[in-house]
């Protein structure tokens, strides 16, 4: 259990501390079904988080009998840190400057409209299909993978990440449940902070993550 959590628990924090979906939920918080809607959202998340994680641990020959990631799980982390590192140029390439306007993604602009369906659809997409999230999520189901546990053990350690991952997203709403508007300002500063700095935070951890994936991988391919 130990090395379940030692092995994914850099993923955890990456997925926790992406920009977008965080200001997501903030914004739900403040818009006019935002007691369904943050809640739908962040129902959403888990399962969108621990889908992957999941999907991706039952790959067959992940493991090895001996206990030692297969080279299946090689070739994953081998193709998912070349992906990530892709993904941060991209990101890179695409932050602000100095001096422009951030960008703020159109649905942003939407989520006072939303209805609870559309938000647990944002909150999946945010975290199945969100190529960032989607390849840490992967990455951690593949380390996992790679480990002789239980399935009592398997089970422990998916929730662990899953409660990780995602309590950025569920701290607000539960913060927001028992507080209430109280805890506006705070969360209207922590938004703003998300949406200015969400490219350059995104370059910088993915390539952490993309590097340290390949090196991986390159250990358990040679």
């Amino acid at each position: 259990m130990g090395e379940a959590v030692g092995v994914t628990i850099g993923y955890a924090v990456g997925i926790a501390i992406s920009p977008l979906p965080v200001a997501a939920v903030i914004l739900m918080l403040f818009s006019r079904r935002a007691r369904v809607n943050s809640l739908v959202f962040m129902l959403a998340w888990i399962v969108g988080v621990a889908g992957v994680v999941t999907l991706v641990l039952l790959i067959p020959g992940l493991g090895t009998d001996s206990g030692e990631p297969g080279t299946t799980a090689g070739w994953i982390k081998l193709v998912l840190g070349a992906l990530l590192l892709l993904t941060a140029g991209h990101q890179w390439a695409g932050r602000p400057g100095p001096d422009d306007e951030p960008p703020v993604p159109g649905w942003m602009s939407r989520i006072d409209e939303l209805r609870p369906v559309a938000a647990a659809g944002l909150g999946l997409a945010l975290s199945a299909v969100n190529p960032k999230n989607l390849l840490l999520a992967a990455a951690a189901g593949a380390s996992l993978g790679s480990l002789s546990l239980s399935t009592g053990g398997t089970v422990a350690s998916v929730a662990v990440f899953t409660v990780l991952a995602t309590l950025t997203v569920t701290l607000p709403v539960l913060g927001y449940l028992v507080a209430g508007r109280r805890l506006a300002p705070a969360l209207d500063r922590t938004k703003t902070w998300l949406i200015a700095n969400n490219a350059t935070v995104m370059a910088v951890l993915l390539v952490v993550f993309g590097v340290s994936l390949v090196g991986d991988a390159l250990q358990i391919l040679t």
